[in-house]
């Protein structure tokens, strides 16, 4: 079995949106780590059609304070939130790059 090196990109944009950290996991799959738009705080993921949307998935949510845990359709996330979205390179990086 072989493994292929993880590409880890780290940004210190800290506004709504923008990516802080990246994961390449595959050839044309990655993990990043960002804040939630504006269209997607108050409002559960279930109800925002993310993925169908921007083919993105969202993970995991670390409120402020707290510790990372999984995100489920009835989390609502909150500004100041931290998200762990997975999807294709391409998607995940417009999801992430979206102000």
């Amino acid at each position: 079995m072989s493994f292929s090196p993880a590409i880890i990109v780290t940004s210190t944009r800290a506004d709504i949106g923008g990516m802080l950290d990246y994961i390449e996991v595959d050839e044309d799959f990655a993990l990043v780590k960002t804040h939630p738009h504006r269209d997607l705080v108050g409002v559960p993921p279930g109800e925002t059609r993310l993925r169908s949307k921007h083919g993105v998935t969202v993970l995991c949510v670390k409120s402020v304070g707290e510790h990372f845990t999984y995100a489920t359709a009835d989390t609502v996330l909150q500004y100041g939130d931290v998200i762990l979205v997975a999807g294709p390179i391409a998607k995940a990086e417009r999801f992430a790059g979206r102000l």
